[in-house]
């Protein structure tokens, strides 16, 4: 039962399918968040009280706008191996590319900006080249420094409310039921990531809550 006191948001979450968004599920249903995971297979997570799951995909900006409707915030999991590209396509859990990060960057200011919705939480890995200057980012082949400089800059142009995060890539194994502590086994080798994974996640529930971090990018030392 939520307390009458806990401020609720809704948050749209991309990237539920990894072991770093099932952290930031669990999380946030503990804090009596609603979550709705955006993912390609409504079957892919069990119903549990909080959250909610609708197909999307991260490239079209209509199914966006659909997934993102009537929420308090967005996060993206930029860098998770298994984003929503829409069940009609065949892709393997794989990262995305760098060219696809600043493609859906850019689709989900655009949406947010045309939503009204001004929160965003970006998790990529981003590689900034200090000495290089914005303008000598131009090869049609983004690597990853050159896509992440691009993403700063749309994110900096744009009129969101944004935190850019750099957390600890995720491991195969672990699951909501591990990170909501109703797995009692932890396979051999996963009791640091988990650990470090939930401490992460409280981190981001609470920079939703305290706004700390606005329009900032935020290293997560763990």
């Amino acid at each position: 039962m939520k307390n009458a006191e806990t401020p609720v948001m809704k948050v749209t979450l991309f990237g539920a399918i990894s072991s770093f968004g099932s952290a930031l599920m669990a999380e946030m249903l503990r804090r009596q968040h609603e979550v709705i995971a955006i993912v390609d297979d409504l079957n892919a997570l069990a119903p549990r009280p909080g959250l909610r799951t609708k197909t999307g995909n991260l490239f079209d900006s209509q199914r966006v706008s659909e997934s993102i409707a009537g929420c308090s915030a967005v996060v993206c999991l930029l860098d998770a191996k298994v984003l929503p590209v829409g069940a009609e396509h065949t892709r393997a859990p794989i990262g995305l590319t760098p060219e696809e990060q600043l493609i859906a960057t850019h689709t989900l200011l655009r949406c947010l900006r045309t939503a009204q919705i001004r929160r965003l939480i970006l998790v990529a890995d981003i590689q900034l080249l200090h000495n290089q200057p914005l303008a000598d980012y131009q090869d049609p082949d983004l690597d990853q420094h050159q896509a992440s400089a691009l993403i700063v800059d749309a994110l900096r142009k744009s009129d969101a409310d944004w935190t850019l995060v750099s957390a600890p890539q995720g491991v195969a194994g672990l699951s909501i039921e591990h990170f909501s502590h109703t797995s009692s086994i932890v396979e051999p080798g996963l009791e640091i990531p988990l650990e470090v994974l939930g401490r992460v996640a409280s981190g981001i529930a609470d920079e939703l809550k305290l706004n700390m971090h606005v329009r900032q990018y935020v290293n997560f030392v763990v």
